[in-house]
């Protein structure tokens, strides 16, 4: 890590310093203002102290990160072109940083203080989103241009369709559970349980599966979440000191070779599939050819063009550290074009089933030494988001456990609400998908308290939808205003 600050000047040491301590804020609130859903349940029905309950959900956030890998922080990182950050000079690079992490710690740290569960992924997405689309029109490019589109979408739709899951998925969970044991005490609130029986815990069982459930939804909030603060991490390294991470110094020379070989594979499967991708894969024109390092937008026409570059810049290269860094952005630019062109074409009809997983392997091979994150990145954040879950959880605790349904929640709705919110959010990590765990789980309560028929809490139901539907376009307007402003202020 000391070799991050060597030949930077005071000003953009500093500045690196300052975004980092930024992301960092970020993740701390990301811990206290949504990991509080993750121990909701349990605090709510005594099934674990608070104390022992938030030092464990802490410690298993910090495992999530660090076992979860980077496919998500990379499906936040691809929100806008990396080209974008790499092409502008660093002082509007540091504005966009800044914007974007401010406006985020604004609307999360707002949101948190009111105790509204509201959406740390979306804050996020939606402050990126800002700043791209506000770079856009005060450099004159087209919208279309400034926002990775396909990738919003993407998220948008695993954004949208998780909580909706959540919602049924509990909701039946708990019916199913009715059916199977209609007068298990496992249906009985605390307050209940402490009348009639004067115990204090749930049954012994129903505290396992709590308990267990708790720390599994800490443990993938920790993978999925926490990998948004490594995506954020990495578009700052990238974007103030692009020549020392817009390619991993750390490769070996087998990572290298997979990358530059796969290059030279596409060319061979391009030709190969010449009958079908032929018009849409048109050489360019020969003095298009000579900006091709200049382009600001991958074009699949330039595609042939791109694999030769690569043969040029990466040929016998067996160490990243041994070019220079005008190259190593150069190829970086290369190899996410061809990724990017790669993806295209696996939408396009007429490929076959088989051609299409080779093309998978191959993309995947292609992008071997540009998604990564230096393991000193992935343990700042699992320390921040750890730390930040063991403060500030008590106002959305209160929110979740009784303030959503008009009756006090039972020891199977916390059950049904928590395995259903692990379900969920394992399997957007399979497929690299930002989600909110505040989403989920919030809804996972929504739903058992419907399928208990003890009805919703109107007025924290409008709130908590509110801000879902206000989070998104306030964090885009927030980052986008203050990305104009202090751009406004560096003319």
């Amino acid at each position: 890590m000391p070799e991050l600050f060597a030949g930077l000047t005071p000003w953009v040491a500093v500045s690196l310093v300052l975004a980092i301590a930024f992301v960092l804020a970020f993740e701390c609130i990301n811990g206290f203002h949504d990991t509080a859903n993750a121990v909701a349940t349990v605090i709510y029905t005594k099934a674990m102290p608070p104390h022992l309950a938030v030092v464990s959900s802490g410690i298993f956030n910090f495992l999530g990160v660090l076992l979860g890998g980077v496919g998500v922080a990379y499906a936040i990182v691809h929100l806008l072109p990396v080209e974008l950050l790499i092409d502008v000079e660093t002082g509007r690079g540091l504005v966009m940083v800044f914007s974007m992490l401010l406006a985020a710690i604004i609307w999360n740290f707002g949101t948190w203080y009111l105790g509204i569960p509201a959406s740390s992924s979306h804050t996020l997405i939606g402050a990126i989103l800002g700043v791209g689309m506000a770079n856009a029109l005060l450099n004159g490019i087209p919208l279309s241009e400034g926002v990775n589109w396909g990738k919003a979408l993407e998220i948008a739709l695993s954004l949208v369709l998780s909580p909706i899951g959540g919602f049924v998925g509990a909701g039946l969970l708990l019916i199913l559970l009715k059916y199977w044991a209609p007068l298990s005490k496992m249906h009985v609130t605390p307050e209940k349980r402490r009348e009639v029986a004067e115990k204090k815990r749930p049954p012994f069982w129903n505290r396992v599966v709590l308990i267990a459930s708790s720390m599994g939804v800490s443990f993938v909030h920790g993978s999925n979440d926490g990998q948004k603060g490594i995506g954020l991490i990495m578009l700052v390294l990238i974007g103030i000191v692009p020549a020392k991470f817009v390619l991993d110094m750390q490769a070996t020379p087998y990572e290298i070779k997979r990358s530059y070989d796969a290059a030279l594979a596409l060319n061979d499967f391009y030709v190969r599939n010449g009958h079908t991708l032929g018009d849409y894969l048109a050489l360019a024109p020969a003095d298009r050819r000579d900006q091709l390092p200049k382009l600001y937008r991958c074009d699949p026409t330039t595609t042939m063009a791109t694999i030769t570059a690569v043969r040029t810049d990466m040929a016998g290269v067996t160490d990243y550290k041994d070019v220079t860094p005008e190259t190593r952005i150069r190829i970086r630019r290369y190899l996410l074009c061809l990724d990017d062109t790669a993806r295209k074409v696996l939408a396009l009809p007429g490929l076959p089933s088989r051609e299409k997983s080779d093309l998978q392997k191959l993309r995947k091979d292609l992008v071997a030494t540009t998604e990564y994150a230096p393991f000193w990145v992935i343990l700042a954040i699992a320390l921040a988001l750890g730390i930040g879950t063991m403060i500030g959880w008590k106002r959305v605790v209160t929110t979740v456990g009784e303030k959503i349904g008009k009756q006090g929640m039972t020891y199977a709705q916390g059950m049904c609400a928590q395995v259903t919110t692990v379900a969920a959010i394992g399997l957007a990590n399979l497929y690299s998908l930002p989600v909110s765990t505040t989403h989920v789980l919030s809804s996972g309560v929504a739903g058992t308290m419907v399928a208990n028929k003890s009805g919703l809490h109107h007025s924290t139901v409008r709130n908590i939808m509110t801000a879902w539907v206000l989070t998104l376009p306030m964090s885009m307007l927030l980052s986008a205003g203050l990305f104009w402003g202090a751009s406004q202020f560096l003319k």
